[in-house]
């Protein structure tokens, strides 16, 4: 038995021939055996294009701007302009006090889990954000 089927559907045509094709192989497995199958469907997540765009833009920021006096790295920006990002779309982020005792944590949603659409939405963030405050972004190899 295989381990796991994954298609995408993008039409109603489409995606019924796809979830029929998705049912026979399901019906083969669960009366094969006493396997227990998940059916999860759920809008597409980020593209490889949309993380490399996303992490290019981190990536200058990180090489060109000091924030509260020093230079970031890109995980610190990525995690700054996320949470702007979030606020300004009226999701919450968390404040919570350190595990250890020690500061604070920041908890918000991780942008492996953005949907193709938010993470468009969070890309033209970062790089209105770096325009407004004059960073330059270099059109690398590969961004569209």
């Amino acid at each position: 038995m295989a381990e796991r089927i994954t298609m995408s559907l993008y039409n109603a045509q489409q995606a019924h021939q796809a979830i029929q094709t998705a049912w026979k192989h399901a019906k083969g497995w669960l009366m094969a055996s006493d396997t227990r199958l998940t059916l999860e469907i759920r809008p597409e997540k980020r593209s490889d294009a949309q993380n490399r765009l996303l992490h290019a833009c981190l990536s200058e920021i990180s090489k060109q701007v000091e924030w509260a006096g020093a230079k970031r790295d890109v995980d610190t920006w990525k995690r700054l302009l996320t949470a702007a990002w979030l606020r300004a779309r009226g999701e919450p982020i968390e404040m919570l006090p350190a595990l250890d005792g020690h500061g604070v944590d920041i908890v918000f949603r991780r942008t492996s889990q953005l949907t193709k659409a938010e993470c468009a939405e969070l890309s033209e963030f970062v790089m209105a954000w770096a325009a407004e405050r004059g960073i330059y972004m270099p059109a690398p190899e590969g961004w569209q």
